[in-house]
């Protein structure tokens, strides 16, 4: 099998012959207009309380319930289309696949609860405006609240402690995400209370997560009698000092999205320090390795869902930075990631790939689950990806 490095190299030559002529906006009617019919696809697949999970290497569709962390990625990705496309079939699929979620607050959830909820909830208000979605986001908020933890000043990510490992108080980096729920309810609801609490973990992680060239760790355990940071670990990266491209990915677009969120101009500039340091280590065609330090660069697997997450937030931070070089090199990458993904080398054909947009992500390779398979949040994040890069060059 020819290796994934190779594989997207060769597509290069294809892409510089087609999508470098497309402009974004000639590309993102495309990529949406295959959404329409992929996620009809997928959809036609799943049964009425489940959820898409990924794609196997047997081509059968894996699904979970409600609870999985990425129960709230597929119908955010069905509101993304909806809004592009007006297509009425995509809205009845979004606001079903929205209201599969409608009892999560029955079920023990955790930090993911930002991911699902305003990732589905989320747009749903949003886009239509409809006062029925709303009530959700204030009480998943709220929920998520209840993880603050006032003496380590963050949210718990996880309850569970696996076998090997001396947790007391695990945050991992993931969790950058979900604050953005507690600023969304903390504007619809004039609830400040919730925004102190976001902004608290972000200053916490944003002194005990980082090393000195603006790279992340993925876990900061933390003593919460103390509230001092005792361990720094990976879970899912290749190793505890490594840069898990995910993980970098949450970074940029977690504090971009609380820079645009609160205005407080140290997330700016973090998030302008960690875009310096990616674009640094990116390969070429923008698509980072699974992990920046893997032993088995260049013939390692590549994850298209960290090079979306990416896309997303260096298009967000090329319109937010006052650094005009910067904001260029930022834009200039995003339109990089978001056209390399676009080509034949992760871009399924009509029909294909279970009704996912894209191949090539990589979910947890020390766990051995979902490498080299679609996943949803690689779409989402690409149509984000998409639809910011077109509203930003329109301008």
């Amino acid at each position: 099998m020819k290796p994934l490095f190779t594989t997207v190299i060769a597509a290069m030559t294809i892409v510089s012959c087609t999508t470098q002529e497309e402009s974004i906006a000639q590309l993102s009617d495309k990529i949406f207009s295959l959404a329409e019919k992929q996620f009809i696809l997928l959809a036609d697949n799943l049964p009425d309380d489940r959820a898409p999970k990924y794609l196997d290497q047997k081509d059968s569709l894996i699904t979970s319930d409600i609870n999985w962390w990425c129960s709230g990625f597929f119908p955010g990705s069905l509101w993304l289309t909806y809004e592009k496309t007006g297509n009425e079939e995509i809205l009845e699929l979004a606001k079903k696949n929205t209201l599969k979620l409608s009892n999560l607050l029955d079920h023990k959830t955790d930090h993911d609860i930002g991911f699902q909820i305003n990732n589905s909830y989320g747009h749903a208000y949003r886009i239509t405006r409809d006062e029925k979605w709303k009530p959700m986001i204030l009480a998943a908020a709220e929920r998520l609240a209840t993880r603050y933890n006032p003496v380590t000043k963050t949210l718990k990510s996880w309850d569970f402690v696996p076998e090997g490992r001396d947790w007391t108080w695990p945050v991992i980096i993931d969790n950058m995400m979900n604050l953005e729920l507690m600023t969304n309810a903390a504007k619809l609801y004039h609830r400040n209370d919730l925004k102190e609490i976001a902004i608290a973990h972000a200053n916490t992680t944003l002194q005990n997560h980082f090393r000195k060239d603006y790279s992340t760790y993925h876990l900061v355990d933390y003593d919460s009698i103390s509230g001092n940071a005792r361990l720094h670990q990976t879970f899912q990266g290749f190793a505890d000092e490594s840069a898990w491209a995910r993980g970098q990915a949450w970074t940029i677009y977690g504090y971009t999205m609380m820079a645009r969120e609160t205005g407080i101009e140290t997330y700016l500039q973090q998030a302008e320090h960690i875009a310096e340091y990616l674009l640094e280590r990116l390969p070429e065609d923008g698509i980072p390795f699974w992990d920046f330090d893997s032993d088995k660069i260049p013939e390692d697997l590549r994850d298209a869902s960290a090079g979306a997450i990416m896309a997303s937030a260096f298009a967000e931070l090329s319109a937010l930075t006052k650094d005009k070089n910067l904001a260029l090199k930022s834009r200039e990458m995003a339109e990089k990631q978001v056209r390399t993904l676009a080509s034949p080398a992760y871009l399924a054909e009509e029909g294909t790939n279970g009704g996912f947009l894209l191949k090539h992500s990589v979910g947890n390779i020390p766990g051995g689950t979902e490498i080299d398979v679609p996943l949803t949040y690689a779409d989402y994040y690409f149509l984000e990806a998409i639809s910011r890069l077109t509203s930003l060059l329109s301008h």
